[in-house]
């Protein structure tokens, strides 16, 4: 499983867990917590001039547990609401991940390793103008619902 976060101008934090591994409270807590490391690391400006992080997720029960909405809280990130059964208006779904479906037809991999560097590969080698046009995409795509 591939989780990821990434805005307009491009891949932010992502992790590909490993083999059975599942995401649980604990888990997706530890992974705001990185995110919000990557975000300091790779967009210290953004954050200067906003002052906040808006991410879009699902209703999953990690993502709405008391912990890691605390850890939100704390970290000031703020959470879109997302409304359930509406997997169109995750830009990861009918953008992100279409596009890399498309890429991974062809591939087959002996190894995780082998996974991860393609992983890594693939998302830089694309250019800025990819992720920001599935962003800016998605008040057009929401207005729809």
């Amino acid at each position: 499983m591939l989780c990821i976060w990434w805005d307009q101008e491009g891949m932010v934090y992502y992790e590909l867990l490993k083999p059975g591994e599942t995401i649980n409270t604990d888990h997706y807590r530890q992974q705001i917590i990185n995110l919000n490391h990557a975000l300091i690391i790779k967009q210290p400006e953004w954050a200067r001039r906003h002052g906040k992080v808006i991410l879009l997720h699902d209703n999953a029960p990690s993502h709405t547990s008391k912990p890691v909405k605390d850890t939100l809280k704390n970290l000031a990130l703020e959470v879109l609401t997302h409304p359930v059964y509406s997997p169109d208006l995750a830009p990861s779904d009918y953008h992100l991940f279409r596009s890399m479906a498309h890429a991974l037809s062809e591939q087959h991999f002996k190894t995780y390793e082998e996974v991860e560097n393609w992983d890594s590969e693939w998302f830089a080698s694309k250019q800025q103008k990819f992720y920001w046009y599935s962003i800016h995409k998605l008040p057009k795509v929401g207005g729809n619902v």
